[in-house]
């Protein structure tokens, strides 16, 4: 499973003209599926995500985390997004490859399963629609962005 991470100040998912997901302070996050994956890697990639400290604290340094947020009432919450092209080959060619992503039954289902990991866990969830053509808009606070991938963490 892979992550594309970003700390904003506001995100908002639309697809065909209508409003799907929207946050204030918190993440948004473009997740991509591979065929390894499981409902225990999205588990995984939801803990470590809740816990990241890379908000700041009263001293300006990334210290807090999302549940520190939403411990002390200021946000915490996160835009989630599927995203398959994460997965893409792009070594021969100009066309990107998508073989290495997840077919499209496990990858909303596992989709799915790290959104309702993160509920569990204690953070609002908005959600953009799993193969719709979205319009993503945020403002990406820092700028912080990071890329996350479980299968480096092995």
């Amino acid at each position: 499973m892979k992550a594309v991470v970003q700390r904003v100040s506001r995100a908002e998912c639309v697809v065909e003209g209508r409003v799907t997901g929207q946050i204030g302070v918190g993440l948004a996050v473009l997740l991509g599926v591979a065929p390894a994956d499981t409902p225990q890697t999205a588990q995984l990639m939801a803990s470590k995500l809740v816990k990241l400290r890379i908000f700041s604290d009263a001293a300006g340094k990334m210290n807090r985390s999302l549940l520190d947020l939403r411990a002390a009432g200021e946000g915490g919450a996160v835009l989630s997004i599927s995203q398959f092209t994460l997965f893409a080959d792009t070594r021969r060619g100009n066309r990107p490859g998508f073989s290495a992503a997840a077919g499209p039954e496990q990858g909303r289902s596992l989709y799915a399963a790290f959104n309702e990991a993160l509920r569990g866990l204690g953070v609002p969830v908005e959600e953009g629609i799993f193969g719709a053509d979205m319009q993503i808009t945020l403002t990406n606070d820092g700028p912080v962005t990071l890329v996350l991938d479980t299968l480096e963490w092995s």
